[in-house]
């Protein structure tokens, strides 16, 4: 994905968030999650990846205990600076709500292919090697993230 379909959800003389591009990151690949009480609160696990962020919504959050599973919905990427980005969407505005970071760090990239990521986070709160594997039978954007089993 390319950061055209972010740009294209958002009016940015309305709303905060970053107008960003793609870019070069700082040499460790970040990793962020935010919680967003939007009209469907959810948390957004974003990875960085060639120059973006990987993002998907997590409705019930990033699970902490190993074996524990979630479902993640791909959505579009996102700038670099949204690594940073907390702040009030406006109403009427795409994604409107309050949005925080609740964890942020870094990751060791063991695998990145089309239906399966493997990453060791190193964060504030997640600390360990998580899953991201495509759930192919529920919808085409539907991935379930789990924390892996030591």
């Amino acid at each position: 994905m390319s950061l055209q379909e972010y740009s294209k959800k958002r009016a940015f003389s309305k709303t905060p968030e970053p107008r960003g591009a793609g870019g070069e990151g700082g040499g460790v690949p970040l990793f962020v999650v935010q919680e967003h009480h939007s009209s469907h609160h959810h948390f957004d696990f974003r990875l960085e990846h060639e120059g973006v962020l990987a993002s998907w919504a997590v409705p019930k959050g990033v699970p902490e205990s190993p074996g524990e599973k979630r479902l993640a919905v791909r959505t579009e990427d996102h700038p670099l600076a949204y690594a940073d980005f907390e702040g009030s969407i406006p109403e009427g505005e795409y994604g409107a709500g309050e949005v925080k970071i609740w964890d942020r760090g870094t990751f060791v990239l063991n695998t990145w292919e089309a239906d399966r990521i493997e990453v060791i986070l190193q964060g504030n709160r997640l600390n360990g090697r998580y899953l991201l594997v495509r759930f192919k039978r529920a919808g085409e954007n539907d991935w379930l993230l789990f924390r892996a089993k030591e």
